[in-house]
């Protein structure tokens, strides 16, 4: 039985789900060349469809797939905006695919940013016009915003619309805010590709990928066809297809309670996830959940006949071997090694400053700072930390040849510090010069909070991986340097124990490349004959570990809770209001106290000790149940 109402392939990862579509995409091109005729793609944009086209590059570029007989479908544009603008997706197309494979320039469509306001009107008729003359779209590439839309469909939109203006809804804003360094600079309008346009396409296929897009996911596969979720209306296409990663696929109901479909292939994971579930669903602690609650919701299989005490035990000190004080260890124990790696400079006091003030107590401990963070930096602490320097040097001053020099030096710097930023448009790209300085401020706050945790300063690193050194939200692919520099540390640190950041739903993904990286360094760094260290996962700068999914659980105290508040402000240049907060508008350390408590919160609830606060962890490989494992798809 499935209630799913078009067709979801899952993979494990996104890069699994974007090469299958890629190769899908080249199927249908070179079918198409094959019969003389020419491959009419519809292509998205944004961070979901990036590695598709880093794939298509690569077949372009190592295996011969040409795009000289294919002709190209934006589904949309910012209106008005300049078609260099670094957030033109005329641009973001030309930089991610067009650049780097043989398709004529001519064969290319974008609606146009650029078009006067008093012909938008005409220029969709003739974008809608314009495909039609293509003999329409063979295959179009969509994702799905939070807000359900594809395209930039928004909430409302008709089954019907056609290529129009749309106004942008506050959601769909909120997570363009990133890529215009603030909502505020976000436009308030679009040109797109309507529901109806995108429906004439002879194949879809839809990617969605990270748990932030697993609630709409959800809606769009399995509820009702509405205009309030443009991608339910897919459901009526005769072939479109749904890539997703496990982590978007996690709310459908194969994966979120499979035994409400028919029986389940169970495991001691399954059964975790079906008796929490069930204690939630009945308000009940495990330890009082009957046979009859057992029976009545669907889980007679695991739980019925006599069988509920024994369930409940199981899975109660299942969860209470979770629960640790020491982390790395008892005091008395052996002195380890701990390196935690954090993508950003605040992720590893966001996410896990407790458990580090702990570890400081009995262990060696360090801490990696992956990317440099500068893009987070407002322009006026720039301004601040420059007239800061400056009266430094004016009231402590330096020998008179010194003073001279340094003061040249900061002259020519306030110089460049004025005019750049004087003249600076709200999505200009910085400087190098400026790229620096935001750096080091972001430096001096990190090692001040890793300080104050009890990490030594001589421990703490700073590791500046290049893929995010672009100077804008959009980073590189990863490449060897980025690695090597990982591995150059587990090589000097030679830990017993790593952290490392699973938010999956970071909306840059950064923290992504970054797990990626640290994985392939550590699968080197033991290749090398090196000992294996334990790899924890942490949460909690997005989302956090369902409670299946934890291993270990290191409760806070009131007081612990404090003193990680105040770790986390030492990131002052982060305080008040992040540069990117995605779609959670409180601050970080409010998002890593709701989400610590209610975690403790859920712990209680369950029957278990209670406690202020958790931080939790999943160890790796994290396991997935048999029966998650049989809905991946193996292409």
């Amino acid at each position: 039985m499935s209630v799913e109402k078009m067709p979801v392939k899952m993979f494990e990862d996104d890069r699994q789900a974007s090469a299958a579509v890629a190769r899908r995409i080249a199927a249908v091109i070179r079918e198409r060349a094959s019969q003389g005729r020419t491959a009419v793609l519809g292509l998205a944009t944004g961070h979901t469809p990036i590695n598709v086209y880093r794939e298509l590059i690569r077949l372009h570029q190592q295996e011969g797939l040409s795009f000289a007989n294919v002709v190209t479908f934006n589904l949309d544009e910012y209106w008005p905006i300049r078609h260099d603008a670094m957030q033109s997706y005329h641009r973001w197309m030309n930089e991610n695919l067009f650049n780097h494979i043989d398709i004529p320039a001519a064969n290319v469509h974008l609606p146009s940013g650029e078009v006067a306001e008093h012909d938008v009107l005409e220029h969709c008729r003739q974008y809608d016009k314009a495909v039609r003359d293509a003999g329409g779209i063979d295959i179009q590439v969509l994702g799905v915003g939070r807000s359900g839309h594809i395209g930039f469909n928004e909430p409302g939109s008709s089954r019907d619309s056609r290529t129009r203006p749309i106004r942008l809804d506050h959601i769909t804003r909120s997570d363009a805010a990133s890529d215009f360094f603030g909502e505020e600079n976000v436009p308030e309008l679009a040109l797109t590709m309507g529901v109806g346009t995108i429906l004439e396409a002879r194949e879809i296929c839809l990617l969605a990928f990270g748990e932030h897009k697993a609630p709409v996911l959800r809606r769009a596969v399995e509820g009702d066809v509405s205009a309030q979720v443009s991608a339910s209306f897919l459901q009526e296409h005769p072939n479109a297809t749904i890539y997703v990663d496990e982590a978007a696929g996690g709310e459908l109901t194969r994966m979120a309670t499979p035994w409400l479909l028919g029986p389940c292939c169970w495991d001691d994971r399954l059964k975790a996830q079906a008796v929490i579930w069930l204690a939630k669903k009945c308000n009940k602690p495990i330890l009082r959940l009957t046979d009859e609650d057992y029976n009545e919701n669907g889980l007679g299989e695991i739980g019925a006949h006599g069988k509920a005490y024994e369930m409940n035990l199981s899975m109660f000190r299942r969860l209470m071997n979770t629960i640790t004080g020491w982390p790395a260890g008892k005091p008395g124990g052996p002195r380890r090694r701990v390196l935690i790696l954090s993508p950003h400079p605040d992720d590893d006091v966001i996410c896990m400053a407790g458990t580090m003030i702990r570890m400081c107590l009995n262990h060696d401990v360090h801490t990696a700072y992956m990317v440099s963070g500068y893009l987070s930096v407002f322009d006026h602490n720039v301004l601040r930390y420059a007239d800061m320097v400056k009266e430094f040097n004016r009231i402590f001053g330096l020998g008179a040849e010194q003073a001279k020099a340094v003061e040249k030096h900061i002259v020519a710097v306030e110089t460049h510090i004025d005019k750049f930023l004087g003249s600076k448009k709200a999505c200009d790209q910085d400087t190098p010069e400026i790229q620096e300085i935001k750096g080091l401020i972001r430096r001096a706050e990190a090692t001040d909070a890793a300080k104050f945790c009890g990490v030594p300063a001589k421990n703490v690193h700073f590791l500046d991986m290049p893929f995010y050194n672009t100077g804008q939200v959009a980073k590189l692919p990863l490449a060897p340097r980025d690695v090597e520099v990982i591995r150059e540390l587990l090589e000097r640190v030679q830990p017993d124990i790593v952290f490392a950041a699973g938010d999956m739903s970071d909306p840059h993904g950064t923290h992504r490349q970054c797990l990626e990286a640290a994985m392939t360094a550590l699968t080197q760094y033991e290749a090398a004959g090196n000992p294996k260290p334990e790899l924890w996962l942490y949460r909690g700068a997005w989302q956090e570990w369902p409670p299946e999914q934890i291993d270990m659980a290191v409760p806070l105290s009131p007081m612990e809770t404090h003193r990680k508040r105040m770790a986390i402000f030492r990131h002052e240049s982060q305080k008040d209001r992040a540069m990117f907060p995605g779609p959670d508008k409180r601050e970080f350390w409010q998002r890593a106290e709701d989400r610590n408590a209610a975690t403790a919160k859920l712990y209680d609830k369950l029957g278990l000790p209670e406690y202020q606060a958790i931080e939790a962890f999943a160890k790796w490989p994290v396991t997935r149940s048999a029966n998650a494992m049989g809905n991946l798809t193996a292409e």
